[in-house]
């Protein structure tokens, strides 16, 4: 029973991560790439694989969390856990399929806190837990940065 929490978990998050890719892998050759981008922008390859291990890394923290005893900081911590696992959804409707930019810098800014709050609660059941959401906090920073700058880029692309 325990292993298969941690199967569903990771089906979970990395099936987010596949509905997301449906929305945001055509948009790539076309609308995607005619925008104007920062330097500091990463190669479109490196998105899959990276998001992909994010949310691995993201389903074993949650799946530690699972693991411990019933508390109410477990139920925060779960509670916020599929919350940001729906913004992080979010975000890729909002940006790739929607084109609005601006509201995807909101969201994903939404996105960071959550993120940061599930991290602190996990941090109080499981330190493991919550370095293994630490990366993917990261790379939310780094998402934020890049949305954020795409858009003053490109104020009339969405």
């Amino acid at each position: 029973m325990h292993w298969l929490q941690l199967a569903g978990l990771i089906l979970v998050c990395e099936g987010v991560g596949l509905l997301g890719g449906r929305w945001t892998g055509p948009e790539i050759p076309r609308w995607y790439r005619a925008l104007a981008k920062p330097s500091f922008n990463p190669p479109s390859w490196i998105f899959a694989p990276v998001w992909a291990t994010l949310y691995l890394l993201m389903a074993i923290a949650a799946w530690l969390v699972v693991s411990t005893p019933s508390s109410s900081a477990r139920t925060l911590g779960l509670s916020l856990f599929f919350f940001q696992l729906a913004l992080n959804l979010a975000w890729s409707w909002i940006f790739f399929r929607k084109h609005a930019l601006g509201a995807a810098a909101l969201e994903v800014a939404a996105l960071w806190f959550t993120i940061g709050a599930t991290t602190l609660v996990f941090a109080q059941i499981s330190a493991v837990a919550a370095w293994l959401m630490a990366p993917y906090w990261a790379w939310v920073t780094f998402a934020w940065i890049l949305n954020a700058t795409i858009w003053r880029l490109n104020p009339t692309a969405g």
